[in-house]
């Protein structure tokens, strides 16, 4: 019997209430922020992430918002994004729930910590720099514990889904990995849950999750996950950050 157990954050945070379904006409473009928790609609409006094309080169920017919102014809603008997997010096990989406040993907189980490089003081902001930022803001890990040196890049994956069919993902997404044994102290309104999962305990443990799992853990879990999780000694030689895969999300 499996004795993992997700740790339910001490906050009581009310459940977000579920606007955005895909049977449901989508709301004009001024109500689609209507509702949202204030810290999350203020950084759909105020962060500036990085538009990319296909090849990974910037050749714009827009709002978050913009940039998650489905289009009538299911089209998303192409962004720069990160994915970070964390683990302890066990090896055991750190899996976390996003709280039902998230406007993307709420409450679905995902890794570590999914986010965006932004443009900051009109330069684009580099992968490590956005990860050690956005890992302190969710996870609460102080910025002592991450050393950029810690963090490999393994490669970058670009994927498309259209998620509840008003809010999707169409990223070029880096996929970092960082082990190390790390204080963590989740901000309740990102992580509602979180817990540490043995790799041979993982393909068991899925099944018994209380939510589907997020399309980019999907996609490297099939393609590359086992790959990458047996060999945490010797990640920087199977490293491939020149190279831009396309992941099938198949369930």
């Amino acid at each position: 019997m499996l004795l993992r157990r997700f740790t339910r954050s001490l906050w009581n945070t009310s459940r977000f209430e579920k606007r955005f379904l895909v049977s449901e006409p989508a709301k004009p473009e001024p109500d689609l922020l209507d509702g949202v928790e204030p810290v999350q609609a203020e950084a759909l409006d105020k962060d500036i992430c990085l538009l990319v094309d296909e090849k990974d080169n910037i050749i714009g920017t827009a709002p978050k918002k913009d940039c998650h919102k489905v289009g009538p014809d299911g089209s998303i603008l192409l962004h720069r994004a990160f994915s970070l997997f964390l683990f302890n010096k066990r090896g055991d990989m750190f899996l976390q729930r996003r709280s039902s406040q998230k406007v993307t993907y709420p409450d679905y189980y995902t890794n570590a910590c999914c986010s965006h490089p932004l443009l900051i003081d009109g330069k684009p902001e580099d992968i490590i720099t956005a990860a050690r930022r956005r890992v302190n803001f969710e996870l609460g890990i102080p910025m002592e514990q991450l050393d950029p040196e810690l963090f490999t890049l393994l490669t970058r994956v670009h994927y498309h889904d259209p998620g509840d069919g008003v809010w999707g993902e169409h990223e070029i997404d880096y996929i970092l990995f960082l082990q190390a044994d790390v204080k963590v102290k989740p901000n309740p309104n990102e992580i509602s849950e979180y817990c540490y999962v043995p790799k041979n305990e993982f393909n068991a443990f899925l099944p018994t999750l209380e939510g589907p799992i997020t399309p980019w853990l999907n996609m490297v879990r099939r393609h590359r996950l086992k790959l990458w999780w047996d060999n945490l000694h010797r990640l920087k030689e199977l490293a491939e950050p020149d190279k831009i895969h396309k992941f099938l999300n198949e369930k």
